[in-house]
């Protein structure tokens, strides 16, 4: 202390300051990096689909109620019992509370590796009037393709996930396919360039101006 004084000692101690803290980031960087996460499920977008069999609960006046069985696309199975019971109530005036499900099952592909085209035909609310569609996608599960037309929902039309109605999906053969971007899919010659990653030229050879185009695939 005496051969700096007391000036150079607070220069020291302010510079040290920096230095401690970055070594702290570094070991709470080195702690995140052995943690494990685990994404929340419900913050995916994936889709399931599930079959729902449920009827309004018995009365006397009405001691075989008719049974309803639906085929419902959501994101969890509390959200397809919501949605179960959204379309019981337009129907028959049956709640939750007045009513009881007979079975609740979820749906799997037969074939989740091959492509298929399926077509969609479904209803949404805008903020003006409702609209019917009809859509066409390509994907190798149902689950799939209900996930793209929610996103293509959101995002051309704004359509809020609430107000959309599937009314009902379908597999297409090819020669039943209307639209052009899945259409164009079926060539049997399509072929598409194998990308490669093109290493950078030595800054001394780098002119402004080449006599050939650059080949970024492989012949």
């Amino acid at each position: 202390s005496s051969h700096f004084g007391p000036r150079a000692e607070q220069r020291l101690h302010l510079t040290a300051a920096p230095w401690e803290r970055f070594r702290g980031t570094c070991k709470a960087a080195k702690m995140v990096k052995g943690m494990k996460f685990v994404a929340d499920p419900s913050l995916q977008a994936k889709m399931h689909q599930y079959q729902i069999v449920g009827r309004a609960a018995p009365t006397p006046k009405n001691p075989v109620p008719k049974i309803y069985r639906m085929r419902l696309f959501a994101k969890n199975k509390v959200l397809a019992k919501s949605r179960f019971w959204y379309f019981m109530k337009k129907l028959n005036k049956a709640k939750k509370s007045g009513g009881e499900l007979l079975a609740v099952n979820e749906l799997f592909d037969r074939a989740p590796t091959k492509v298929k085209n399926y077509g969609i035909w479904l209803r949404y609310q805008s903020r003006t009037n409702t609209h019917n569609m009809y859509k066409e996608y390509r994907d190798v599960t149902i689950n799939g393709a209900v996930s793209q037309m929610y996103s293509e929902m959101a995002g051309r039309h704004r359509a809020q996930p609430g107000t959309i109605q599937i009314i009902n999906t379908a597999t297409l053969a090819p020669s039943q396919c209307k639209r052009d971007h899945v259409v164009e899919m079926h060539n049997s010659s399509l072929k598409y360039p194998v990308i490669r990653k093109v290493p950078l030229v030595a800054k001394k050879l780098r002119t402004t101006f080449k006599s050939r185009r650059p080949m970024t695939f492989v012949r």
